[in-house]
């Protein structure tokens, strides 16, 4: 596999946690760089922020366009087709970056895994199947991928992993159902999952950024 592209925001000091933070469909590691300032975390927090590219791809559902997508997107709904072999294929570049923070002195129990719509989905498929604890999972604006398989292929060591959804009401590109759906699943799983839905559509408010603070000061900091 090749290298994975990725933009680093390193902290003021020596690294000891890391937010590996997947992006949407069409966009790329760049959107969400701005979060670390917006988040205003504190100046010791010794975070390294991971902003990884997808691969380029076509996507189905955007007429096959050419564009950065963690996998293909054939439809979306309650029973949707998915692209298992493309989920699975993003599911090892992920694993291939935490696995590259551990190397570089970070334990995996302080590596948190989020993203936002289909980064979310794949923070969620990662992190449930991850064979070792990670400190946390946040996911945006997103469903459960391939949620037929997840009850058998789920880590016993993940069951304590805190997991946070995030939701808009009036999302019209992941049906709200579709999130609550993830949620309810979790719940009769045994995960530690939260859920929290924002007056908003398919995007990111500024409500939600101070919930995005507090879940990652809670699980990665010491404060």
């Amino acid at each position: 596999m090749k290298d994975i592209a990725a933009i680093e925001m390193p902290p003021r000091g020596e690294a000891n946690a890391c937010v590996i933070w997947l992006h949407g469909l069409g966009a790329d590691g760049n959107d969400f760089v701005s979060l670390v300032e917006a988040l205003e975390l504190p100046h010791s927090h010794g975070i390294r922020f991971l902003f990884p590219h997808a691969p380029l791809r076509e996507v189905t559902i955007n007429a096959g366009m050419r564009m950065r997508a963690w996998y293909d997107i054939i439809d979306i709904g309650s029973d949707m087709s998915e692209d298992e072999e493309g989920i699975r294929d993003a599911q090892a570049i992920i694993e291939l970056l935490i696995e590259g923070q551990i190397k570089a002195g970070v334990p995996s129990e302080r590596i948190m895994l989020a993203g936002f719509s289909q980064g979310g989905c794949m923070a969620l498929h990662t992190g449930l199947r991850y064979r070792q604890s990670l400190a946390g999972i946040l996911a945006l604006s997103c469903y459960l991928p391939l949620r037929r398989s997840v009850a058998d292929e789920m880590q016993y060591c993940q069951q304590s992993t805190p997991v946070q959804l995030m939701h808009g009401l009036y999302d019209p590109v992941v049906d709200y159902e579709l999130g609550q759906m993830a949620y309810r699943q979790l719940c009769d799983l045994g995960m530690q999952v939260s859920w929290l839905e924002y007056a908003m559509d398919h995007t990111v408010c500024v409500q939600q950024l101070t919930d995005i603070r507090r879940f990652i000061i809670n699980y990665l900091t010491d404060l």
